[in-house]
């Protein structure tokens, strides 16, 4: 899957070094919980790629012109066991050029036309305004908050018929 800038690719075995980057970067897990320590780092990315293989959709977010690998963006269960959620995740150097709406304008593109689902979620804390505005950017709407993981949690949602907007 591609975007003007970026590619996607699906996770495979040879993804670990590069998420790892993102993984242990204490900016970028600021929302998720914190850096994961290095030696937790294989565990998770062995968790990610066997949710891959069994049904959720992980992307591994590529610049065109630099080959680099910037990003992670999902497609899973949430937690709430009805609804599916879009997950990103971006090395900070990356934050602010538009590559993250970008990427998930068109994850949602695919959600919508290719899964044919009826409606995307998203998760962030609401101490996390970057993100709250980029979902609002593409469209979505608060749904709810709601308190968990330690923090208040904002819930997005966008419909189908929202999607090429």
């Amino acid at each position: 899957m591609e975007t003007q800038r970026c590619s996607l690719f699906r996770l495979n075995d040879n993804d670990f070094e590069d998420l790892k980057m993102i993984y242990i970067n204490e900016n970028a897990r600021k929302y998720l919980g914190g850096a994961i320590p290095e030696e937790h780092t294989y565990s998770k990315f062995l968790d990610t790629l066997q949710r891959s293989d069994q049904g959720a959709h992980y992307w591994t977010v590529w610049l065109k012109d630099l080959n680099s690998c910037i990003g992670l963006v999902s497609l899973d269960s949430h937690t709430d066991g009805i609804n599916t959620e879009v997950s990103y995740e971006f090395l900070p150097e990356w934050w602010g050029h538009g590559y993250a709406r970008e990427v998930i304008q068109q994850i949602l593109n695919y959600a919508f036309n290719e899964l044919n689902l009826s409606k995307v979620i998203a998760e962030t804390q609401t101490a996390n305004l970057s993100s709250c505005r980029l979902l609002e950017k593409l469209g979505m709407q608060l749904e709810q908050t709601v308190l968990r993981y330690g923090a208040e949690q904002a819930i997005y949602s966008i419909e189908n018929n929202l999607a090429t907007k």
